[in-house]
């Protein structure tokens, strides 16, 4: 039997307090819950961790939770999926991490999150990122950015491939680039950030609008053809065309955004997330465009965390980066179609399903 892919993730652990509502509401509004709140887990890394293990890996997460009600509910959850959890150390006195969630309708999302024991991880965790077999190392944005450069500096010392997804963009995230992950993976507002451009898009539209937890929107998905959710935002961000296709001028734009990006990263790739659009590869071998898949969607709030994790699988399998980017894309869409986070993380079987995509080995 073939040795499994070993990922390891190092990044945050939530509860997520879901709302359906009928709009997102506005500064100052006040909007009533369609239906009754749901509560499920979530945070970057430990989403991260379960598409992983969803598409095949042997995971492991590595990050804080609270020694708190929320926080022993959050290990029990990945123990269920088979990952590893020697990693996650229970902080007494803090409380886990939270995220409330509103999704409107059309599967759009507004999120805010309280840190709370996301936000001690320190030297421990690096340590413990690095105990046991590791192919991948996925990294994410949701906890403190010292943590993450000293990962980037041990993995690159012990040769360990490297997936930085700056979702959202941290102060201080010129000094991460130069540590010179392998992969950067961002989506299109978070790529204009990093390139010192001012996002276009209509006045107090901010991309991601609020930023989602998975920070790369419905990366992969396309809806009918439409430019969904975080494509009509990720759009915006790189002056893309909101339609039923992304502009070649534009998709020019993305193009050169992220081969800026990979230049400065001594041979490493970026990817950047168009949504409905696909993606974008840049790296030693030029620039690419990926093209995403049709779907129904109906929330996006897992869908980027489900294109992290599954592209960390298929370059742990050896994939080639044109394709570990396709088959991202096919597990973000099929994220896509389903509700929650975790709960909407896809299997194979899944995504082939929602894509007509057949996962890789």
């Amino acid at each position: 039997m073939a040795r499994r892919p070993a990922v390891t993730v190092l990044g945050s652990l939530n509860t997520d307090i879901s709302l359906p509502v009928p709009h997102l509401p506005g500064p100052g509004e006040t909007v009533l819950a369609a239906a009754a709140a749901t509560f499920g887990a979530g945070g970057k890394g430990a989403n991260q961790a379960v598409a992983a293990a969803r598409l095949g890996a042997a995971a492991r997460m590595v990050g804080c939770c609270g020694d708190d009600e929320f926080g022993a509910r959050l290990r029990a959850g990945l123990e269920a999926e088979g990952i590893g959890v020697t990693g996650l150390r229970a902080i007494p006195g803090v409380a886990s991490g939270l995220a409330l969630i509103t999704v409107d309708p059309a599967g759009e999302n507004s999120i805010a999150v309280a840190a709370g024991a996301n936000g001690l991880a320190g030297d421990a965790e690096v340590a413990a990122a690095f105990d046991g077999p590791c192919d991948v190392l996925v990294l994410s944005a949701e906890i403190p950015g010292p943590v993450l450069g000293a990962a980037l500096r041990r993995a690159r010392a012990h040769g360990v491939r490297t997936v930085l997804n700056l979702a959202p963009v941290p102060d201080g995230a010129a000094g991460l680039l130069a540590e010179c992950p392998d992969w950067l993976v961002v989506n299109a507002q978070e790529a204009a950030a990093l390139a010192g451009r001012a996002p276009g898009g209509a006045p107090g539209d901010a991309p991601g609008g609020p930023e989602t937890e998975d920070g790369a929107a419905e990366d992969g998905a396309a809806e009918d053809g439409a430019a969904e959710d975080g494509a009509a935002e990720d759009a915006a961000a790189l002056d893309l065309a909101a339609g039923d296709h992304v502009a070649e001028g534009a998709a020019a734009r993305a193009q050169a955004v992220a081969a800026g990006l990979a230049a400065g990263l001594d041979g490493g790739h970026v990817v950047v997330t168009l949504g409905a659009a696909g993606a974008v590869l840049a790296g030693p071998s030029g620039t690419v465009a990926v093209p995403g898949f049709r779907v129904s969607a109906v929330d996006t709030v897992g869908a980027g965390d489900a294109f992290v994790g599954a592209l960390a699988v298929v370059l742990a399998s050896g994939l080639a980066p044109a394709a570990a980017v396709t088959a991202a894309c096919a597990a973000g869409a099929a994220a896509a179609t389903r509700r929650g986070a975790q709960a909407a993380l896809p299997r194979p079987a899944e995504v082939l399903a929602a894509t007509g995509f057949s996962w890789p080995g």
